[in-house]
């Protein structure tokens, strides 16, 4: 464990007032806050490294290739891969996926079968509408049992037909986290690819790509404290190899004739044009960071936090929380709405208190239409907050409860 009082040293961003009240930003599943060591390499890059990648001599451009490449290890050590080579910088998480289902369409044919559940956020939902209205496949779903991913019912549904399921390693909505060991053993049985979103567990929870099994695994910078427009897509290099790229020219290509071209070997033949080579050492330095605090210690304090704030959100009368009801089985995402009001007031009456939290569908909506709902509130923890945040969160709701009720 470590003292989350001694972490927000390095937020500047949280030593402010919102509103007069002094800021509690809980909403960490939407964006993380960068602190001081991630700025500072951004900074540092652009005033002494900045340079073009793969393609100058000169010292700059050494400078900033090995800078570049230096991050892709360090991430390839957050998550485990086997090889750097299997480490491929992205836009983000929604990148990355789309990327896959993209491959998904050479793929597949009429008969086939594509499985996600309904808790997917839209960036792991729309590409496989596309990847299946394009390949005549059918898209399935996995419902929900006991507020969880229903396994029982995604184990009846995996069958010779399918061919990729695509799932959420934590969901954004219901802060549950997915067997993805499990159900990898499970989808290789028959063969098929699996693919994992990552972005509500990459920057919470310890993770090893070769212990789960999966085939992709997709993941954000900016979720787990790094800088946006970066993120790493992450896939076996027995498939990679095989799998073509999605974009074409500068950086990605070997020889280029006339009418032929020839790509570069992995993990570059993925990487076309200038990349983010500032986002990627900036996310490189964010998994330093988070390596020096311990993803273990990181979930453990995210998982105490969660044991704090989850019976007193259930002591409310007329709050409805979504997602698993024991903290176990709860990260620090908190989904939920007040009786007779709408999220977006809530989420007003508590940024006047300085809470700031996200309301509205969250990018999944499905999930929301299951669960008989339009939109909800929802509280986000990370590293940097505490007990104390947890308790203003409490006393904002309390307030906003009585400003538009009266006191129940």
């Amino acid at each position: 464990m470590f003292d989350a009082n001694d972490i927000r040293q390095d937020f500047t961003i949280l030593n402010q007032t919102v509103n007069d009240e002094p800021l509690v930003y809980l909403d960490n599943a939407a964006t993380t806050q960068k602190p001081q060591q991630v700025l500072a390499s951004l900074q540092q890059y652009y005033q002494h490294d900045n340079a073009n990648v793969h393609r100058g001599v000169h010292t700059l451009a050494e400078r900033a290739t090995a800078r570049y490449e230096a991050s892709r290890e360090k991430l390839r050590r957050f998550i485990n891969a086997a090889s750097v080579k299997e480490v491929l910088f992205t836009r983000g998480t929604t990148t990355g996926l789309n990327w896959v289902a993209d491959f998904a369409q050479g793929v597949l044919q009429a008969d086939d079968e594509v499985l996600i559940s309904v808790m997917e956020h839209h960036s792991n939902l729309i590409p496989w509408q596309e990847a299946c209205r394009k390949s005549g496949a059918k898209l399935k779903y996995v419902y929900l049992k006991d507020n969880a991913l229903d396994l029982e019912g995604l184990k009846q549904q995996v069958n010779a037909k399918t061919k990729f399921v695509s799932i959420a390693h934590v969901s954004n909505v219901l802060g549950c986290v997915n067997p993805i060991k499990e159900i990898a053993h499970l989808v290789h049985k028959y063969d098929a690819y699996l693919v994992v979103d990552g972005a509500q567990s990459a920057p919470h929870i310890p993770i090893d790509v070769q212990d789960l099994d999966c085939d992709f695994f997709a993941f954000s910078g900016h979720k787990m404290l790094g800088p946006t427009g970066i993120g790493v897509l992450y896939g076996k290099a027995s498939v990679l190899k095989d799998m073509p790229p999605v974009e074409f020219g500068g950086e990605m290509i070997d020889f280029v004739y006339e009418q032929t071209a020839s790509w570069k070997e992995l993990p570059w033949k993925f990487e076309a044009g200038t990349p983010n080579v500032a986002g990627a050492i900036a996310l490189g330095a964010a998994a330093d960071y988070l390596e020096t605090l311990g993803m273990d210690a990181v979930r453990a304090h995210e998982e105490d936090l969660a044991a704090y704030l989850l019976p007193q959100l259930q002591a409310i009368d007329g709050l409805e929380l979504y997602g698993p009801q024991k903290a176990d089985r709860h990260l620090g995402v908190f989904s939920f709405n007040l009786s007779g009001l709408h999220p977006h007031d809530v989420a007003t009456a508590l940024d006047y208190e300085g809470v700031a939290v996200r309301a509205g569908h969250h990018c999944a909506q499905p999930l929301l239409r299951h669960l008989g709902i339009q939109s909800a509130v929802r509280a986000s923890l990370y590293i940097y907050n505490t007990k104390e945040d947890c308790d203003r969160l409490i006393s904002a709701i309390l307030k906003a409860k009585e400003f538009f009720h009266g006191t129940f």
